[in-house]
């Protein structure tokens, strides 16, 4: 009897320890947020390339981790950083090149999770106002729509001009947003040309309106835009901020996991119930006609590649003497740390 008891004892034992090995690493993976209510600033939030966010929020994965996420839309990235800049908004959900240009005027901010692996930009000229268009060289002193100075867009636009020989002051840019203002704006034949993101591009193309001269919506396009791959949308900080709150942020790191491993194998009628009905433009076959086109630059796991950095710095010192690549701390500029816990929790 006293063996029968000793091994109730025993397994009775085993079973407590197996149970609390069970519980242990649930309570170590949700360790206290030090920030709870966060504000995210985006710019041109119904843009393909911050579809991961708008997903995250729609679908209550942000909430699932505990926090409150007030996210602010702006025109363009390059304003939603301004806004955090100055201390409105704690995080940008902007392109990762930005952390290089602030790290070039002494300020430290840091990428922690990647949306987009491709920038999902494309630059396009109007078939009516340059119908005999044969090289980017043609462009010179037209009017160039963007979405706004210092975006992305912009920066897409530069690197084109650039490798034709022409600056930023051999053209007009001229911010016209990303969604109905853009499609306005050109279709009056108001700008010669266009570099901009979906799905105003797939809409102009889809009416035989524009002319698509480089592409970043897939990742070949994208290679042979930068010469390698290209990280683009992410979520990024102040590296104060991000040394602050480590759990805050890997919990905006695991929200975001969980939208892009839910976006590889979401199907059309899960993206439309997903988002908001402004961001179809009216036109539900369009939108998912442009989702298509971009699906491939979505990031699948939220890593951004370490060859990435490196094509970002030599792009942006290719047209900009302001950045100088051998000053540039590429490791400051962005971190997997979070990014990998994430990926090993939702296998992305």
């Amino acid at each position: 009897m006293k063996n029968i008891e000793l091994n109730r004892r025993t397994f009775a034992s085993a079973a407590a320890l197996s149970v609390a090995s069970l519980v242990a690493p649930a309570l170590w993976a949700q360790p206290r947020l030090e920030k709870t209510r966060i504000s995210i600033a985006v710019g041109s939030k119904a843009a393909f390339c911050y579809l991961p966010l708008t997903i995250a929020e729609q679908l209550g994965y942000f909430k699932a981790e505990g926090l409150e996420v007030e996210i602010s839309d702006f025109a363009a990235g390059s304003r939603a950083l301004q806004a955090v800049v100055g201390g409105s908004a704690d995080v940008v959900s902007g392109a990762y090149e930005h952390t290089i240009n602030l790290q070039s005027k002494g300020q430290r901010f840091q990428a922690f999770v990647l949306q987009g692996r491709a920038p999902a930009i494309s630059m396009g000229v109007s078939l009516k106002n340059m119908p005999n268009y044969r090289t980017v060289a043609d462009l010179r002193g037209k009017k160039i729509g963007i979405s706004a100075p210092g975006a992305s867009t912009n920066m897409v636009a530069n690197l084109i001009l650039s490798r034709a020989g022409l600056k930023a002051g051999d053209v007009s840019f001229i911010g016209v947003g990303t969604a109905a203002g853009a499609l306005s704006a050109f279709r009056a034949g108001q700008i010669d040309a266009m570099s901009n993101v979906d799905p105003v591009m797939t809409m102009l193309e889809q009416k035989g309106e524009i002319r698509i001269i480089a592409d970043t919506r897939t990742l070949k396009g994208t290679s042979d835009v930068f010469g390698g791959p290209m990280p683009a949308g992410c979520l990024y900080a102040p590296l104060e901020f991000i040394q602050k709150n480590p759990n805050t942020v890997q919990a905006l790191t695991y929200a975001m996991a969980h939208s892009l491993k839910w976006l590889q194998t979401a199907g059309p009628s899960d993206i439309i119930k997903a988002v908001p009905e402004s961001y179809l433009l009216g036109d539900r076959a369009l939108y998912l006609a442009a989702f298509n086109k971009v699906r491939e630059a979505i990031s699948p796991d939220g890593i951004i590649p370490d060859e990435g950095p490196r094509t970002a710095l030599k792009a942006l010192a290719s047209f900009d003497q302001a950045i100088k690549a051998d000053k540039i701390e590429l490791s400051k500029t962005y971190t997997n740390e979070f990014a990998r816990m994430a990926k090993e929790r939702y296998k992305a």
